[in-house]
């Protein structure tokens, strides 16, 4: 099965931040991979919820959700609070991938919350989303430095991105599109950080096994494809990129 526009196995799709997409938000960003796109910000919200409150701490906690007509057929909105399951699993992977790499001590009794919101859907729309998550969690707490007692680096541990693998008859490849995650013998999600530390690795066969030496192989092409989006991440931010 070739690839769609004849794109290596090992090649990224076209990745771009447009930065400070909306007004509103300290953090906005539009993140296109592909024809993935998705709107990501992060708001600062002066308060805790009641488990952190006077202990200092601060927290993160994000929310993603599809747009109806983000997809092929038009998926419908969530009402009444209740979120699909698919779109809590990912929502906690963001939070948990964005919790990783900022240093809840430091940000003071303040709450970061970030939103994904899928605009239209080809494939990884939750590495997607957390890789843009983080460049706009960026500009959120430089839109704050000044009300934080220790300087943003030490706020910010780490960066942090994400990007799909996939088996597709024998063949390893790098951030799938649609088709090629709908037909993929074995899907993978792998979130790391710039340094190269793993956060997290989702990953199954879909009627189909696979080896140790594949998913060796299938971390490593991803590895590869994060440290080139963390570049990526890095010329977006330019200046206020915080390591």
């Amino acid at each position: 099965m070739p690839r769609p526009n004849d794109r290596s196995p090992t090649a990224l799709r076209e990745l771009s931040f447009t930065r400070g997409y909306t007004r509103p938000a300290p953090g906005s960003v539009l993140v296109k991979m592909g024809r993935t796109t998705v709107l990501c910000t992060c708001c600062v919200e002066p308060k805790v919820p009641d488990f952190l409150v006077g202990k200092g701490k601060g927290w993160l906690t994000a929310e993603y959700g599809m747009l109806p007509g983000s997809t092929h057929t038009r998926k419908p909105r969530d009402k009444a609070g209740k979120v699909d399951g698919r779109s809590v699993e990912i929502q906690r992977l963001i939070g948990r991938s964005l919790r990783a790499v900022v240093n809840l001590d430091k940000l003071g009794e303040r709450t970061l919350w970030i939103d994904c919101d899928v605009l239209e859907a080809d494939g990884g729309t939750r590495t997607a989303s957390i890789t843009g998550a983080f460049v706009a969690a960026v500009d959120a707490i430089n839109s704050i430095k000044s009300l934080l007692t220790v300087p943003v680096t030490e706020v910010l541990t780490d960066s942090v991105a994400a990007v799909s693998v996939g088996l597709i008859e024998g063949e390893e490849r790098l951030d799938l599109e649609y088709v090629e995650d709908r037909d993929a013998d074995v899907d993978m999600n792998l979130v790391m950080t710039g340094s190269g530390k793993i956060i997290e690795v989702q990953g199954s066969g879909e009627e189909a096994t696979f080896t140790r030496k594949q998913l060796d192989r299938l971390v490593d092409l991803g590895e590869a494809g994060i440290q080139a989006i963390t570049l990526a991440q890095k010329a977006a931010l330019g200046s206020a990129w915080p390591f």
